[in-house]
């Protein structure tokens, strides 16, 4: 997973856009070395991944753990990112929000010649302590946003659990099938539109 360089701010003063950049280095670097080694990637392989000393690392996350969670808190918010993304801004209709996750949950993995790089980095975080939590917070942000979504409970639960499924059957399959999980996707997609239960 490439790591984006954060925007400049020309209104922050150079130290703190330094500061800002170093952090992003470090993430990407993190998330890189993570998804080759493991969780248990040492923090000097993650600074020599980034180009930074370890200490320099440390001034931004003072161990390991605090490092990975912050990782964790980023893949989070990144995955909300791509969701506002995929959102279509000429869908008004009930579901809107599900489509949007569908599609971003799906088209990583569809449009990748492997599993997903943010599927293998939560799986490999997921022993970190402190993660547990925070994707439970994250998992319930989600459902409150498709509760307030306007489609049936139960249709969105099985649509958004279907696309969470799907994105992690190529760990377990070997491989990904492009084509089963674009069908997938249209599948989904296409229960989004409906009304009431299934």
């Amino acid at each position: 997973m490439p790591a984006k360089p954060p925007p400049t701010d020309p209104l922050l003063p150079p130290k703190e856009r330094d500061a800002a950049r170093t952090r992003r280095q470090v993430l990407g670097a993190a998330a890189r070395t993570v998804a080759a080694h493991g969780a248990g990637v040492s923090l000097d392989v993650i600074a020599r991944e980034a180009g930074v000393s370890k200490s320099g690392l440390l001034h931004h996350f003072r161990s390991r753990d605090q490092l990975l969670l912050a990782l964790t808190d980023d893949l989070v918010e990144q995955f909300r990112a791509d969701v506002e993304a995929a959102a279509d801004p000429r869908d008004h209709a009930a579901g809107r929000l599900v489509r949007a996750y569908v599609t971003a949950t799906l088209g990583g993995v569809t449009d990748a010649p492997g599993v997903s790089a943010h599927v293998k980095l939560v799986a490999a975080l997921s022993a970190v302590p402190g993660v547990d939590e925070l994707l439970r917070r994250d998992t319930r942000r989600w459902q409150e946003a498709f509760a307030a979504d306007g489609l049936h409970p139960d249709r969105a639960l099985l649509i958004t659990r279907a696309a969470d499924g799907a994105s992690l059957a190529a760990l377990y399959e070997g491989g990904v099938d492009h084509d089963q999980l674009r069908h997938t996707r249209d599948l989904l997609l296409a229960l989004s539109r409906g009304a009431g239960p299934l």
